[in-house]
């Protein structure tokens, strides 16, 4: 059971207590990676393994202040609900790159 305070943001919502794991295991917390989802090379994946019956999941990939790929965990009802957010591995990178050079042309 998700613990901690609700945060709202706009559109975003998050538990106070994942975003602090999120700073101590990624070094960075949610409201610096929000930006990530107005990237106009936003790509959104399906997430098949987190995913359940009750709950649709999304990996995110972003640019963030045109430096990081970040790789973003969500849910999206009403709001999107920030899980965890990361730099984006390896493989993720390049599936980015991928995805901006097809819709650039």
């Amino acid at each position: 059971m998700p613990k901690g305070d609700l945060i709202i943001k706009g559109r975003f919502e998050w538990f106070s207590e994942k975003n602090e794991l999120n700073i101590k295991n990624h070094g960075f917390s949610f409201e610096q990676i929000l930006d990530v989802f107005s990237d106009s090379h936003f790509y959104e994946i399906y997430d098949n393994l987190h995913s359940t019956s009750d709950q649709d999941r999304y990996l995110g990939l972003g640019c963030t202040n045109g430096i990081f790929v970040i790789a973003a965990s969500y849910t999206e009802n009403d709001r999107i609900h920030l899980i965890s957010a990361r730099l984006a591995s390896p493989k993720e990178k390049k599936i980015y790159d991928i995805y901006c050079r097809k819709i650039n042309g």
